[in-house]
């Protein structure tokens, strides 16, 4: 199955301004980055995705198998070797944060270590891309090292989220 179209970009731009004695100092400050990838395993491919959006109920956890148990939108199994991108978006209606991060078991910790956590607040996103000529990306291992553990941070309020994965069978 070929994967086409894949395209993760993020733009930042800020302005920052002062007044001076014959007029405005302004000092653009943009920050653009993008990533296309064409079909396939090596440098600037990808060849597997997951996308869904989900909700998790107060207080609750789930752990994202990255190497084994997603399914893709044909209802294939997904195995992911590799992640090149990774985009996790916390609806804006939620009241608790998603967390993601710190599995128990297996964690996928070539992002953010075995222990280590990312919160993303309501309305916020969390953006991973690899550059196009990263042929590494962020490394899985099948049965050791592929869980993605996602939390709803507090009791009382379900949160929804919705994630994309992006990233190389081999």
């Amino acid at each position: 199955m070929a994967l086409s179209g894949t395209l993760l970009a993020v733009s930042a731009f800020a302005e920052l301004t002062q007044a001076l004695d014959l007029g405005t100092g302004r000092v653009p400050q943009p920050l653009n980055r993008k990533m296309s990838l064409l079909s396939g395993t090596g440098a600037g491919r990808a060849d597997r995705v997951f996308s869904d959006r989900r909700t998790l109920a107060a207080s609750a956890t789930e752990d994202l198998d990255l190497a084994g148990s997603l399914l893709d939108a044909f209802g294939q199994t997904i195995t992911f070797a590799r992640i090149k991108g990774l985009i996790v978006a916390a609806a804006a209606g939620n009241t608790n944060n998603v967390v993601i991060g710190n599995a128990t078991s297996n964690a996928w910790a070539a992002l953010l270590g075995a222990t280590g956590t990312a919160i993303i607040r309501p309305g916020a996103f969390l953006a991973l891309g690899t550059g196009e000529a990263d042929a590494i990306g962020y490394a899985v291992t099948a049965g050791t090292g592929d869980q993605l553990k996602v939390a709803n941070s507090a009791a009382g309020t379900p949160v929804t989220y919705d994630v994309h994965i992006i990233g190389v069978s081999a």
